[in-house]
């Protein structure tokens, strides 16, 4: 299937949720040559879309209107359902033959649901959850575990390439994609745990950090986590480029899915405690590598100073 395009020779797209990872997916389509119509709840995120070039959108109805593709970049499946068919949901105002592209991090039979629902008007759906944080979103070479139709991935085409280093298709229904997500999830979130319970364990015994950093990141013990998250800690810098409320949300839904099939996850439960107590503690909103803080207020360990984010 062929994307429309505009008298310009243009892909139209509109991206749903101007935060740190869509607006680098909103600028990295533009880059490629769509023509690209963003739209957040936060007005200062539409200004600074527009800033750099690209269309804004008073509202999601106003975006989507003509849009040969949408990606939605919301937080969850439950916003993901009301941008689409809540009392302002846009689903009846996409042209038939769009694609929908859903990044959005949720639970497979909900992505099962809202692609069932999607179709029936004469759309596609393309179940996209996406991982590589929010430089690579910027640069365009996100990693995408897609899975939907032919004709969705079709569709999707000229937003998957701009956004994306690695397109991972596996499977052609919905679904699938959200399930390898949350695989990533929980090593992702088991991870961090580790990292920040590592870090501040080193802290409590007086260990120099960075020399810890520069062992551990060369030798078996390194993750990528570690690797990525930890200078955060020593800088004190806990401003959120994935905020602690996001594993919160993120393991939440793999015990679900756990215990729905019956099956252990003790790794995922610890660590979603941790995520639970740093949320309750006022650092929902901070990094996720603020599960170090944590550790250290727990144990009255010492960690640099702390740069706090401005509310």
């Amino acid at each position: 299937m062929a994307s429309h395009v505009d008298n310009l020779g243009q892909t139209v797209a509109a991206v749903i949720g101007l935060g740190s990872m869509g607006a680098g997916m909103a600028r990295s389509m533009k880059r490629a040559g769509l023509d690209v119509v963003g739209y957040d709840i936060a007005p200062a995120a539409i200004d600074r879309f527009v800033a750099d070039g690209g269309r804004g959108a008073a509202s999601p109805a106003e975006a989507v209107r003509g849009a040969d593709i949408i990606v939605s970049v919301v937080v969850n499946g439950a916003q993901t359902g009301a941008l689409l068919f809540g009392a302002e949901g846009v689903a009846s105002l996409v042209k038939p033959g769009a694609v929908f592209i859903s990044s959005a991090t949720m639970d497979p039979a909900v992505a099962k649901d809202l692609a069932r629902q999607v179709e029936a008007l004469g759309l596609h759906y393309l179940d996209a959850p996406i991982s590589g944080g929010a430089a690579k979103a910027s640069s365009g070479e996100l990693t995408i575990m897609a899975s939907g139709s032919r004709l969705a991935f079709e569709a999707a085409r000229p937003a998957l390439d701009a956004m994306a280093a690695k397109v991972y298709e596996l499977g052609d229904s919905a679904g699938t994609g959200a399930a390898f997500k949350m695989i990533n999830q929980l090593l992702a979130g088991v991870h961090i745990a580790a990292a920040c319970e590592a870090i501040a364990f080193a802290a409590k015994q007086g260990l120099d950090l960075d020399k810890v950093y520069e062992v551990i990141t060369a030798s078996a013990g390194n993750s990528w986590m570690f690797e990525n998250r930890i200078p955060h800690v020593l800088a004190g810098d806990y401003r959120p480029l994935s905020a602690i409320e996001i594993f919160v949300k993120d393991l939440g839904i793999v015990q679900d899915m756990a215990r729905s099939e019956r099956y252990p996850v003790p790794l995922v439960a610890a660590a979603l405690q941790m995520y639970l107590a740093a949320s309750g503690a006022g650092m929902g909103r901070d990094d996720d590598s603020s599960l170090a803080r944590l550790y250290a207020q727990l144990s009255g360990t010492h960690l640099p100073g702390v740069i706090k984010e401005s509310r």
